[in-house]
């Protein structure tokens, strides 16, 4: 996840703080020495929903074997023990299962910050106020478009504007509340109305993801936007974060799933705005990239331990048979012990990459999905190879650094 508010200006949210803590000791097994890894849930498989692009293949019917409320608990209380500092509830609709404020409320108490990853259709007034009153710490409410495009992936007439309203319900009662943006060809000539749409609804916070090729949205490899779309979003991106800051309205701009972000913003700095390129240097090296199997971890709706939420391939265990936080700690599983210490096992152009030490291999769903290689070259990182100091022994073929 890369701040571009932080990167361009300077300013400060509470994710910053997990990012772009400075510790003098790294920890392979969280965000920083003492505490574990922010945790993706997936409490629920069911959605109301049948979106096409998703990693969970969700759809609105009871899944067996999900964990009952009683071995929910019990996994809370382990995340609480391990100091987890954030827990993401997804689905699926999280707002689907019943108990989901019960559990939401215990992570609270705890002091893990709950935050909802949500469809936004289920939020009514009361619901929002809900939300707010046990502590819910941000609401992240997924849209994929203007009213057609969005309504046409959702694959439910209506959606757009329910979502709309859960958003409205959110900003009514004080609940932070920002949009869930998956960048694709059939929506990216309309991210210039998304911003506008954040001003108009006076929205606290948006991310634009870049698309990953799992689940449903495996078959969208075709659907992603090309190299030179993607420069030009993020060209987008940053300009209307600068005017949104020129004209005093303060929001929060994030991209995720794509560490090519930092880089690019990086260089444009470089020419922009030097003293600041230095920092937003400083702040990526604090960073160290993608940190999924380190300081991001997913469990799903069974129980099924995870590197991230769209890895779901790669089983490292459950929380069923051994608590969370010593599943997370136990390198003897291969993807889980190489992502904690990655570089070496890199290939292609990211084993090659001058970058490596700020981007960490970038995503390796997306180079799974395409090369058939988990360590295989990000077929979604859009620097050109004299951006990455790709050298002439990688362009005649070769491979890994060893």
């Amino acid at each position: 996840m890369i701040s571009v508010t932080k990167f361009l200006l300077g300013t400060s949210h509470f994710g910053d703080s997990l990012r772009y803590r400075h510790c003098t000791e790294k920890n392979p097994h969280g965000t920083s020495p003492g505490h574990g890894p922010v945790v993706a849930w997936n409490i629920t498989q069911t959605c109301n929903l049948n979106c096409i692009h998703c990693y969970m293949n969700s759809a609105n019917k009871k899944y067996e074997g999900e964990l009952t409320h009683e071995e929910a608990l019990g996994f809370i209380d382990d995340l609480g023990g391990f100091k987890v500092p954030v827990l993401l509830f997804s689905g699926g609709e999280p707002l689907i299962r019943e108990d989901f404020f019960a559990l939401a409320q215990h992570a609270s108490k705890l002091n893990i910050r709950p935050t909802v990853s949500t469809n936004g259709t289920l939020i009514s007034r009361k619901v929002a106020e809900t939300l707010k009153s046990i502590g819910v710490g941000y609401v992240g409410i997924s849209l994929d478009g203007l009213k057609d495009v969005n309504d046409r992936f959702r694959a439910q007439a209506g959606a757009f504007d329910a979502a709309l309203t859960g958003i409205e319900n959110c900003v009514a009662v004080g609940q932070k509340v920002g949009l869930r943006f998956t960048i694709n060809r059939h929506n990216v000539k309309q991210l210039n109305d998304i911003f506008d749409l954040v001003e108009k609804m006076n929205i606290d916070r948006i991310c634009f993801y870049h698309l990953v090729y799992t689940g449903r949205g495996s078959t969208m490899v075709a659907e992603d936007i090309s190299h030179e779309e993607s420069r030009q979003a993020m060209d987008l991106i940053i300009e209307r974060t600068l005017d949104f800051h020129r004209r005093g309205l303060h929001k929060e701009i994030l991209t995720v799933d794509n560490h090519a972000d930092g880089i690019y913003i990086y260089q444009k700095l470089k020419e922009m705005d030097p003293s600041r390129a230095d920092e937003v240097y400083r702040l990526m090296k604090i960073n160290g990239g993608n940190r999924s199997g380190i300081a991001f971890a997913n469990v799903d709706s069974t129980g099924n331990v995870h590197p991230d939420q769209f890895t779901q391939n790669h089983l490292i265990g459950n929380i069923r048979e051994r608590p969370f936080s010593e599943i997370w700690t136990d390198e003897s599983h291969p993807i889980l012990r190489g992502l904690k210490n990655r570089k070496s096992l890199l290939k292609g152009r990211c084993g090659e990459c001058q970058w490596v030490d700020l981007c960490n291999g970038n995503f390796r769903a997306r180079a799974e999905a395409v090369t058939g290689d988990f360590w295989g070259s990000d077929p979604a990182c859009y620097l050109t190879d004299e951006e990455i100091g790709l050298s002439s022994h990688c362009l005649n073929g070769g491979g890994a650094k060893l």
